[in-house]
């Protein structure tokens, strides 16, 4: 049986709330990010792991869609990998979606537009930055985020703005009002911490403030970054509304000792999924 790299106490394991905005009886959905496979392709000129083999593998095993954030330098997803995982999901899992992360260049918008994802999910990035780590200033960004979500909703696709987790409800209302749909909170900090209760806990709660006042104004909550089958479960239980998890990096650890199919359904199950 598997051991969680932390203990998850059994008082934080999820339980169904009724909600307004998201219905209880509908657990919080997996997209399995293909970020870090693609970058274990990348280190030799080979086609493999295959990006549409495990997503594949990740669809049939339970999860409800794929996210990809392709950088301009190509180092991990390629933009040649984006029509390979439309063509996917259009062809064989017609239920599930595409999300596209990335940081709002013409680039990556004409990107989006080709590759007509379910979501698009902005965030701040840096093009030489490792990996998303902060989100939007909502009010220093409203100006351009308005014409940008605009130009993306033409296309009819959902909308998600990268957020940090601190309570700002008058930054939330920004997100609304430029036009978002959701927000994903940015869980780093709460995943980095989580071994420690005393410290993981406080971040957990603020995320949970984030969430309910960004539920209240009518904005949908996804959460990523580094997210594990352990500190899941805590997560979901603070924000039972929580629509989606975004998770790459530690899910792809996993199914590296699991395999895909078999980390894929454990992620599902800590997301309170019975599968």
């Amino acid at each position: 049986m598997y051991e969680s790299r932390w203990p998850v106490p059994t008082h934080w394991l999820r339980n169904d709330h009724p909600s307004l905005h998201w219905n209880p009886a509908m657990p919080t959905t997996l997209s399995v990010n293909l970020n870090a496979v693609a970058m274990l392709r990348n280190r030799r000129d080979l086609p493999w792991p295959s990006i549409e083999g495990l997503g594949r593998i990740a669809l049939q095993s339970g999860a409800s869609g794929l996210t990809v954030h392709p950088r301009p330098d190509q180092r991990h997803i390629r933009f040649s990998d984006l029509p390979v995982i439309r063509n996917l999901i259009d062809d064989e899992f017609p239920d599930a979606e595409f999300n596209i992360e990335g940081y709002p260049t013409d680039e990556f918008l004409e990107l989006c537009a080709g590759a007509a994802p379910e979501q698009v999910t902005l965030v701040p990035d840096d093009p030489s930055q490792a990996t998303s780590d902060h989100g939007w200033d909502f009010r220093k960004h409203r100006d351009f985020l308005v014409e940008v979500i605009a130009r993306l909703k033409k296309t009819g696709t959902r909308v998600s703005l990268f957020a940090d987790g601190d309570g700002d409800a008058e930054a939330l209302a920004i997100a609304k009002a430029v036009g978002a749909d959701r927000i994903e909170l940015y869980t780093g900090p709460y995943g980095g911490c989580f071994g420690s209760p005393e410290r993981a806990g406080p971040i957990l709660e603020a995320l949970g403030k984030t969430a309910d006042a960004a539920l209240a104004i009518g904005l949908g909550v996804n959460a990523g970054h580094d997210l594990t089958v352990a500190n899941l479960p805590p997560l979901v239980k603070r924000i039972p509304n929580l629509a989606e998890v975004s998770i790459g990096h530690g899910l792809t650890a996993d199914a590296l000792e699991f395999g895909m199919a078999e980390t894929v359904r454990r992620f599902c199950r800590a997301c309170g999924q019975k599968i």
